[in-house]
């Protein structure tokens, strides 16, 4: 672990005193700060968008800014009122009710954030989709949630397998002609905008399920993760104490909603704080990525490791031509955030990246490094208020500091799954311990309370005697050698006769350095006098990219499978 330490950068944060706060911290003093708690009237669309909508100082700050192709469309918090109330009378004109499941498979475009919040008010599922996945892994999603609808694009609508179309009754299509696949198409184009601009909001009770996310390519077959109205407690605190909003912020979250973090920072956490979003919709292009901090005055950014390395890669002269002023606060998630991309971003941004960490399974953000607390470069931070995390044993017991196990959150908190779509028996795997939701991540604790995340639960490596170790620290000492640029390190089964892990190590490599067996020998030395004597990696493999879900995810897996010479999937189809 690295032993480094950075000092907090603000003390006006809206977390002040980490230690103070977690120890007074309670669910129930946060759910006074939503209506329901005098009312007992619960819907996450009224709390987050509504009550701001109804009062005359606040319904037109910007709740919504959506770029794309050099077009910006703004919208206030009246707004996402109005025209989400139009989409939710429009569904209900189609007959959807309480408990539908509605897919949204869409380009990035307002239409996908209109739609979620007409879901909401109506209490039908939303389920976003990429609109890159393929065909079969959509078959899958919708032979399992059976939506009653599905909003799409006509140049998707070829990629909807017909077989799994069953449950659908109605295919709406934000743009026209119609494409004449399907015999249930209804175009929207025009419609929607003469629906009435009030709506009934459907009142729910907290556990009334609020989206399906499909999650999890990384480590087995996607699981349909159900969520609830009541997780908002859990997603305010993200926003107000991780990614420190308030309403003054113009928050971008660079991630697609059809990912967790999208979906939920990118939505409901900011206008739970009554802040801005932010919405890029074009592909990644390093000078637009800079240019959109720049022009929209971005002041909190929560981004991936994945993109700040490839932010790094585009060069470090770039970033001074940009004013990044206005940013106080950068936030990551998807990986662990390797110390060289933190000090970059540092060094180039002008501002430290705080790495959190968190699963489509937890609902909110669980660890973080927060903006008023020294960072341990490396490390995912500390536990949120209100979330008390573990280091397991084998045997479900916590384990002192320094240990490496199992990490684990004690349930349960707001935000925390309730449960599995079609899929009881596998939720159920998640409680095995009594007390404890088991997160399937491997990770450490040292004597402060931060936390350093060591892999998959797949992913332990034997050494000598009884000693396990995780494949991450071995990843950063080959990437503290001038020609790796990221590294992987998977055990290839144990040698019988010493009973330790087989390792074997996939590099990329920096810009000027050329691949060579002389290399190859080189970086082997580098590790056998960094590492030690009982970890031993025999073979590295140099590769010209690791394969990675979207969100810039090690995924280790398809490796092992690789050396197995069995099948690991596609890797731009697994999201985390």
């Amino acid at each position: 672990m690295i032993k480094a330490r950075i000092k907090a950068e603000s003390s006006k944060a809206n977390l002040i005193s980490y230690d103070q706060t977690y120890k007074t911290f309670n669910w129930p003093d946060v759910e006074k700060e939503f209506s329901w708690h005098r009312t007992g009237k619960i819907n996450i669309v009224h709390e987050a968008v509504d009550l701001r909508a109804m009062e005359p100082q606040k319904r037109g700050r910007k709740a919504l800014i959506f770029e794309k192709n050099g077009q910006i469309e703004e919208f206030s918090y009246l707004d996402l009122k109005e025209r989400s109330c139009q989409w939710a009378n429009l569904l209900a004109q189609y007959g959807f009710e309480t408990g539908d499941r509605f897919f949204i498979f869409l380009p990035p475009c307002p239409e996908i954030y209109l739609a979620i919040l007409a879901c909401a008010r109506l209490g039908v599922l939303i389920c976003p989709v990429f609109s890159t996945v393929n065909f079969d892994e959509l078959a899958g999603r919708l032979n399992n949630a059976q939506p009653r609808g599905i909003l799409t694009h006509p140049d998707l609508v070829e990629m909807i397998p017909v077989e799994a179309m069953g449950s659908v009754q109605y295919l709406f299509l934000t743009e026209g002609p119609l494409p004449g696949v399907f015999s249930n198409e209804v175009l929207v184009e025009g419609v929607v905008q003469h629906m009435p601009k009030e709506f009934t909001t459907i009142w729910l009770p907290a556990d009334a399920p609020l989206y399906i996310n499909y999650t999890s390519g990384s480590t087995g077959p996607p699981k349909g993760v159900v969520h609830t109205h009541g997780d908002m407690a859990g997603i305010f605190i993200s926003g107000k104490y991780v990614l420190d909003l308030n309403e003054e912020t113009v928050l971008w979250v660079d991630a697609d909603p059809a990912w967790v973090t999208g979906l939920i920072c990118g939505t409901f956490a900011p206008w739970l704080c009554g802040s801005t979003s932010l919405v890029q919709g074009d592909t990644f292009e390093a000078y637009n990525w800079y240019w959109t901090l720049e022009k929209h005055h971005v002041s909190v950014w929560y981004t991936t490791p994945r993109t700040i390395r490839r932010l790094m890669e585009a060069g470090e002269n770039l970033p001074g031509r940009y004013d990044l002023s206005g940013l106080r606060h950068i936030a990551s998630v998807g990986a662990p955030l390797v110390p060289d991309l933190f000090y970059w971003a540092k060094q180039h941004l002008g501002r430290s990246p705080h790495d959190t960490w968190w699963m489509t399974e937890t609902g909110m953000i669980c660890l973080a490094n927060f903006p008023s607390m020294d960072i341990k470069p490396g490390s995912m931070g500390r536990p949120v208020p209100g979330i008390e995390a573990a280091i397991l044993d084998d045997h479900g017991k916590p384990m002192p500091p320094m240990s490496l196990g199992d990490l684990a959150l004690r349930v349960e908190w707001p935000g925390m799954m309730s449960g599995l779509w079609q899929d009881e028996d596998r939720y159920e795997d998640y409680f095995r311990f009594k007390g404890w939701f088991l997160t399937g991540d491997i990770a450490i604790k040292d004597d402060e309370g931060y936390y350093y995340h060591q892999g998959r639960n797949d992913d332990l490596l034997k050494a000598g005697g009884d000693k396990v170790i995780g494949p991450y620290e071995i990843e950063q000492v080959l990437c503290m050698h001038p020609a790796v640029a990221e590294a992987a390190v998977i055990s290839k089964g144990t040698e019988p006769d010493k009973g330790v892990s087989f390792l074997k190590a996939f590099i990329t490599i920096n810009k000027g350095f050329t691949p060579s067996t002389r290399l190859n020998h080189e970086i082997k030395a580098f590790l056998k006098a960094s590492l030690s004597s009982d970890i031993i990696v025999k073979e590295i493999s140099i590769l010209e990219k690791l394969p990675k879900t979207r969100s810039g995810k090690l995924l280790r897996r398809v490796l092992r499978a690789g050396e197995l010479g069995l099948p690991g999937g596609r890797t731009l189809d697994m999201k985390d």
